[in-house]
């Protein structure tokens, strides 16, 4: 089963398994995780499930789409590179069966 590992400011984690298909956000939001608010339920237009994937995850991603860049320049916590992406478009599955993010300190 896919594995999330969210990292958290002061050091805590939350550590998510969930079916293959389920992106990062929805993942995020089903188990509570705190400082993922998907406020636009997965269609790239609120920039409210912000992550910043840890290397060496960051080479195993899907290319950034449009609609992501665009919002990725509209998050409440500083973009970090090619670090950052939405959660709603990493959807776990075959290629990604695990992933390790840190949670911005604001999303709104």
């Amino acid at each position: 089963m896919p594995k999330i590992i969210f990292h958290h400011a002061g050091g805590t984690t939350d550590i998510v398994e969930a079916d293959t298909g389920v992106s990062v956000m929805r993942a995020a939001v089903q188990n509570g995780v705190a400082g993922i608010v998907g406020e636009c339920g997965g269609q790239a237009m609120c920039a409210t499930c912000h992550v910043l994937v840890r290397d060496p995850y960051v080479s195993e991603l899907p290319p950034i789409g449009e609609d992501e860049e665009e919002m990725l320049d509209c998050t409440a916590s500083p973009r970090d590179g090619r670090r950052s992406r939405l959660g709603c478009q990493l959807t776990l599955g075959v290629d990604l069966q695990e992933v390790e993010v840190d949670v911005p300190g604001s999303q709104v």
